[in-house]
């Protein structure tokens, strides 16, 4: 049974860091493609960086390019976002997905069948 488990978020002050995690079972993460979205009051959920199946390749969203950083342990199957230099508008519902078929393109929120339970994020002074 796939499941998705994420955790590490919590409110921080522009600029600030934190590091969202993402517990997997039931499946091996390195072998599919797994994402991170988010989720903001009154938006569309939006990619924000992704492990591609085909050859994990990573993938992130304009918005979050150079402050961003997803990586994964595979001993420990989990997936990881490092955020630094974070602002307001990173403030969201941050979600992992993951799905055991091919995924396209992995930072769409398309095509997943698998999602966590999400972790906020809110950024502010």
């Amino acid at each position: 049974q796939v499941q998705l488990v994420e955790s590490g978020g919590g409110l921080v002050q522009p600029g600030g860091s934190l590091r969202l995690s993402c517990a997997a079972s039931g499946f091996t993460v390195n072998y599919y493609a797994i994402g991170w979205f988010r989720q903001a009051p009154g938006k569309e959920r939006e990619g924000v960086s992704c492990f591609s199946s085909s050859d994990g390749t990573t993938y992130y969203a304009d918005s979050v390019k150079g402050r961003f950083t997803i990586s994964r342990d595979n001993a420990k199957n989990t997936v990881y976002l490092e955020m630094n230099h974070l602002k307001p508008e990173d403030t969201a519902v941050y979600y992992c997905a993951t799905d055991l078929r091919p995924i396209v393109r992995c930072i769409l929120p398309v095509g997943y069948n698998y999602w966590g339970q999400g972790t906020q994020v809110t950024v502010s002074s």
